[in-house]
């Protein structure tokens, strides 16, 4: 029963994660959802910064702060390690809806595409960049970056193999193609409001911290595999150096 509780869990956290995956994209190109990017309830130019900060600056933190390894073995003190990979994803698409509901617009345009066929290139180049966040995910084990993975092994009483230091595809151009696909799709818009500007920027901003935090713990997990695969691979420009 424990086992198939956990499942349950398991896809229920999935679940939540891939509503508001979808939802983000239409949040960011403006789409056919209640509340989006430039959409929604406007409040006062420096309430709306004040709030939308405060937003980013709250998911920055559990995002990152869960992901690290020591709050890992701190929070496997409480949940099974079969589910520490499914609460990190529920708890960070619950704050990511959190940010969705709560985001202020701040919809004075900077710059806008006047010509449809600019317009319609842009959405497109910003639709790839999610298609390579998705894709990039896959590459690397979908199922077991969003938890999936860990909870059927447990159903099948399965011992979970050790992770392996893999580049496949794109990884072998870009050591960060998830990030990038990111920075692709936030800042691939034909409409540039400063509320849409301030997200793109909060969350570049963010990705370079996450970039060197991440690496950090997978120096310490490969050792020398990551080092030189790092001293050949560009981190998010697709760059293939010899080695010496």
């Amino acid at each position: 029963m424990g086992r198939i509780l956990s499942l349950l869990y398991g896809l229920a956290a999935y679940a939540v994660f891939l509503g508001a995956f979808l939802y983000a994209i239409c949040f960011v190109a403006d789409g056919i959802v209640p509340k989006t990017i430039d959409r929604g309830d406007i409040g006062s130019g420096l309430q709306a910064l004040a709030i939308d900060i405060l937003l980013l600056s709250i998911f920055a933190v559990q995002h990152s702060g869960m992901a690290r390894r020591p709050f890992k073995r701190w929070l496997t003190r409480f949940v099974p390690v079969f589910i520490e990979r499914s609460t990190y994803v529920l708890l960070a698409s619950l704050v990511l809806i959190l940010v969705f509901w709560q985001w202020r617009p701040i919809p004075v345009v900077i710059f806008q595409a006047q010509a449809p066929e600019a317009a319609w290139l842009l959405r497109g180049l910003s639709l790839s960049g999610w298609f390579i966040v998705l894709l990039s995910t896959f590459l690397i084990n979908h199922f077991e970056l969003f938890g999936l993975h860990q909870v059927f092994a447990n159903l099948a009483a399965r011992t979970l193999e050790a992770s392996r230091f893999r580049t496949p595809f794109l990884y072998k151009f870009v050591r960060h193609p998830i990030y990038l696909g990111f920075i692709i799709a936030f800042w691939a818009t034909p409409l540039m409001t400063i509320g849409h500007l301030l997200f793109a920027c909060a969350t570049t901003a963010y990705i370079f911290i996450g970039i060197f935090l991440e690496e950090r713990d997978l120096i310490t997990l490969y050792g020398n595999n990551y080092q030189q695969y790092r001293s050949q691979v560009g981190k998010l420009i697709p760059i293939r150096r010899r080695s010496n």
